[in-house]
């Protein structure tokens, strides 16, 4: 029955509310008048049925004037429900002033009974039927859980209330004081409560709706949801809200922001805006992971000019379109220019920064993949080595004010050819701060970048998605971990902070262990890992060994006592750097055993210079494990004949 009413077009379905409202109106006039004269059948006179008559006939066309028909009874508001109260109170006035004008008996009770009684028909026959045309989509719902009973729950149920895939039956709140409560119809229950509340409820799944200012520590809830073995989810927050960016209702798994319950570092604002408003700013691999977060950041303290440069076509098309938006939309007026462009090739730099006046160079671009780097030896040195090398002696050659590298925790006491790459292009920055005073040079050092590429928290969740397994290298493997935000923001903060040759390090709180992370991601993704004690869980965790040139520790510090800061969580490392000279011939080793491909020569200057390289294994170069080390040394004399 209700079907065919929903299938109705919306005229029709207007009538009948009109015609229904007609019924209930004459009832509850009736009604009153009978309540009133204590007449349980009473007859109206005809002056009674023509002011009956006109006051229903002006309430039906004070609801058409509200609006009351426009709305749709299944996504009924409170606003439909004050529209019945102006209206109701319009019609016992309007009552009360016909029997008046005409000179028709009517009590002065009459009308207020009426208008309750009315209020009561009217709205209680929408209630009726918004319930029974829900109910059926409510059975076919998953039952679901709202950590959370203050402004973003209550905004979340009534977004769940209104789709078709989640019912929300019960608030989990954080406050002793709000057990037992009733928010919106539902049932508020204290965290204490949690595990008979899943089960007497039937919930299938966890959403977290904190508010942006409850204060909540994330990771003690976390670990007291983790036990509970259902998916745990969470909402947008309110900056994504306001942005735009999402709705309330875009419900997304749990990031490793929201396992670590790390408050991220402030920056500070008004000194990173002074570095960057109005001035001409480069960013060197803007179409990576962190090279176009700085962009987002940068974009927005309005420099005049933002240049883009990438080696890759799709990456630069993507960040330059991704800006162009965002620069249009909040009207930022920066000028932006997207280049292609290697930073191996020192005159295509030179040549930019000249052309575009550029003031300050944050240097991303680098191969930071460690198994791909030790794989593909030479690459990766004159990648992170000469190119860093190259933008450098470009930015002091077009007279660039600051100069900014972005380096990793594996440059310090490396084990693999990445990290020692990173400590060598430290080493000639700090190098090219003494040569010269021209160009401020400075270094960011920070840990794993989330959700950068080969972040290893989209690899898990792909992998329990999957139904397993989940691999991780090692049982005690340990890392440090930063959001991208916070890494670039601490990138802009240490660019405006240097003063020349400074290694800048973040204090990262507690390193994770990737094992029990990964543990954590299984758990509250609702299911249960599987272990010789557990033969019959879901997801088993395998240990696939270090890979080469993986250590089990990072680290962020050569030394052990670093030097404090403006920032309270920005550190200045104190670490030995080598002259100019001992730079340059150690670069002139690297040019020389890169053009005879001697993968291993490359090894041993990056072993002899102060980098702190300790190899964990052979040279594992693709190339030169299958046969070039042999074909090589003939090559090489080759070419030196000929140049003869």
């Amino acid at each position: 029955m209700f079907q065919r009413f929903l299938n109705l077009s919306r005229v029709h379905k207007r009538l009948i509310s009109v015609f229904a409202d007609v019924a209930v109106l004459f009832f509850a006039l009736w009604a009153a008048f009978s309540l009133r004269l204590d007449q349980q059948f009473w007859v109206p006179d005809r002056g009674q049925l023509i002011v009956s008559g006109l006051t229903v006939a002006i309430t039906i066309a004070v609801f058409v004037k509200l609006g009351l028909y426009r709305a749709v009874i299944r996504y009924l508001s409170d606003r439909a429900f004050i529209t019945v109260i102006t209206g109701v109170f319009v019609s016992a006035i309007t009552l009360i002033l016909l029997g008046y004008w005409l000179e028709v008996l009517v009590p002065r009770s009459v009308p207020i009974i009426y208008g309750a009684l009315a209020f009561i028909f009217v709205s209680g026959t929408r209630m009726t039927v918004r319930m029974l045309v829900n109910r059926p989509k409510n059975r076919n719902k998953q039952y679901v859980g709202i950590v959370g009973a203050g402004e973003t729950g209550l905004q979340l149920a009534n977004a769940l209330d209104q789709g078709t895939e989640y019912h929300p039956c019960a608030f989990i709140s954080l406050l002793k004081a709000n057990h037992r409560a009733l928010v919106n119809g539902i049932p508020v229950y204290d965290i204490s409560h949690i595990e008979r509340v899943v089960k007497d409820h039937r919930i299938k799944r966890l959403l977290l709706a904190l508010d942006a200012d409850s204060g909540i520590d994330r990771k003690r809830l976390l670990k007291r949801l983790e036990p509970l073995a259902i998916p745990v989810q969470t909402v947008p927050t309110m900056s994504e809200l306001v942005a735009g960016q999402a709705r309330i209702n875009d419900i997304r798994d749990l990031e490793i922001e929201d396992l670590l319950g790390r408050d991220p570092v402030q920056p500070d604002n008004a000194q990173v805006a002074a570095s960057l408003y109005n001035r001409s700013v480069l960013v060197t691999g803007a179409g990576g992971s962190i090279g176009s977060e700085l962009c987002r950041q940068i974009i927005r303290h309005r420099p005049a000019r933002l240049v883009l440069f990438e080696q890759s076509e799709f990456s630069l098309y993507a960040i330059e379109r991704e800006l162009q938006a965002l620069n249009s939309i909040e009207g930022l007026g920066v000028e932006i220019n997207p280049l292609l462009g290697s930073v191996t090739h020192r005159r295509r730099c030179e040549t930019v920064m000249r052309s575009f006046g550029i003031e300050t160079v944050y240097h991303a671009a680098a191969y930071k993949h460690v198994p791909l780097v030790e794989h593909n030896v030479i690459e990766g040195v004159q990648n992170n080595v000469f190119g860093t090398f190259h933008v450098a002696e470009a930015a002091i050659a077009a007279g660039v004010q600051r100069f900014v590298l972005i380096s990793t925790d594996k440059a310090v006491r490396p084990t693999n050819v990445m990290g020692a790459s990173k400590r060598m292009a430290e080493l000639v920055l700090q190098g090219l701060a003494q040569r010269q005073s021209g160009t401020i040079f400075s270094m960011v050092r920070f840990g794993n970048v989330l959700g950068s590429s080969g972040s290893v928290v989209p690899l898990f969740r792909d992998q329990i998605r999957d139904g397993g397994p989940v691999t991780v290298t090692h049982p005690d493997i340990i890392r440090y971990f930063m959001t991208i935000p916070e890494a670039s923001q601490l990138v802009l903060q240490a660019g405006s902070m240097g003063q020349g040759g400074e290694v800048f390090v973040l204090d990262m709180g507690e390193p994770v262990k990737i094992a029990d992370l990964a543990r954590k991601m299984i758990h509250l993704m609702g299911l249960l890992e599987k272990t010789d004690d557990r033969p019959d869980g879901d997801i088993e965790i395998v240990f696939s060994g270090l890979r080469p040139g993986e250590k089990l520790y990072e680290e962020l510090l050569i030394g052990d006592n670093p030097q404090g800061t403006a920032h309270p969580r920005i550190m200045m490392a104190r670490e030995a750097s080598m002259p100019w000279e001992e730079v340059e011939q150690t670069l002139n080793g690297l040019i020389r055993a890169s053009h005879e491909f001697d993968c291993q020569g490359i090894v041993d200057i990056l072993k002899n210079a102060p980098t702190g390289f300790s190899p964990n294994g052979s040279v594992a170069d693709l190339v030169w494990c299958n046969g070039a080390k042999d074909v090589i040394p003939f090559q090489v004399e080759k070419v030196r004949q000929l140049h003869q």
